[in-house]
């Protein structure tokens, strides 16, 4: 009798650790589960972020609205300065300047050599003359003016530019240049200007704050290869 009830005795002292190791290995269990889920969680939240964040810097997002851009329809200025080359190396050296019709220009005579730095963004400090960015627009640039007497923060230029000048239709051919006041001056509510020389004329669209969308509008519109000179770089 007693060592029957001993080996009962044993039987339960087995069961209850059997039992015991059987809930901490539950706990164990529940505990990887809920760290898992957290860790998904965590890393969903951090992909979401991502991918929010990517699309807050894409083109389209970047600026305003194009209703809150205030933009003027998009003009059609009259052809002219087709291959008309002034300045040095030409057989009008000593015309140093340009007297456009439009402010800024969309087309017109221009030095010999446009700009081929490969660059996207221009200050007053650093940016070419203006005959010779109307060279580039001669071979399908879309050029982005800036008033830089009104427009002092350039970051967000600096990101429209980069993102501008991949798009397919400017790729490689755009670029943010801040305007010369001392060729005159943007209208008071307008300081940002679109230009684009056509085959057909020269368009310009003005704008009372920057938007990306309005810019993506404008390239579709007048594409890199809508030019006088296409495939010039």
């Amino acid at each position: 009798m007693a060592n029957k009830r001993a080996s009962q005795d044993r039987k339960a002292r087995l069961a209850e650790i059997q039992n015991q190791q059987k809930a901490k290995e539950r706990k164990v269990v529940a505990g990887i589960v809920i760290g898992c889920l957290v860790l998904l969680a965590g890393l969903t939240g951090v992909v979401l972020y991502a991918v929010n964040d990517a699309k807050g810097k894409q083109l389209p997002s970047l600026g305003v609205s194009v209703a809150a851009a205030k933009c003027d329809p998009v003009t059609t200025d009259a052809n002219s300065g087709s291959g008309e080359h002034v300045g040095p190396g030409t057989n009008k050296e000593d015309q140093t300047s340009v007297q456009y019709a439009t402010i800024p220009p969309s087309n017109g005579a221009h030095f010999v050599s446009p700009d081929v730095s490969g660059r996207d963004f221009y200050t007053a400090a650093d940016r070419p003359v203006l005959e010779t960015l109307v060279h580039n627009l001669e071979h399908g640039y879309t050029i982005l003016w800036y008033d830089g007497t009104k427009v002092k923060d350039t970051t967000l230029l600096k990101d429209v530019a980069n993102k501008a000048d991949k798009l397919p239709e400017s790729s490689g051919k755009f670029k943010v240049v801040e305007w010369d006041a001392s060729r005159g001056a943007f209208p008071a509510d307008k300081p940002y200007a679109l230009a684009h020389w056509a085959k057909d004329a020269g368009h310009r669209q003005l704008c009372g704050d920057l938007s990306g969308q309005v810019v993506i509008d404008f390239v579709k519109k007048y594409p890199k290869d809508d030019t006088q000179e296409p495939g010039a770089a």
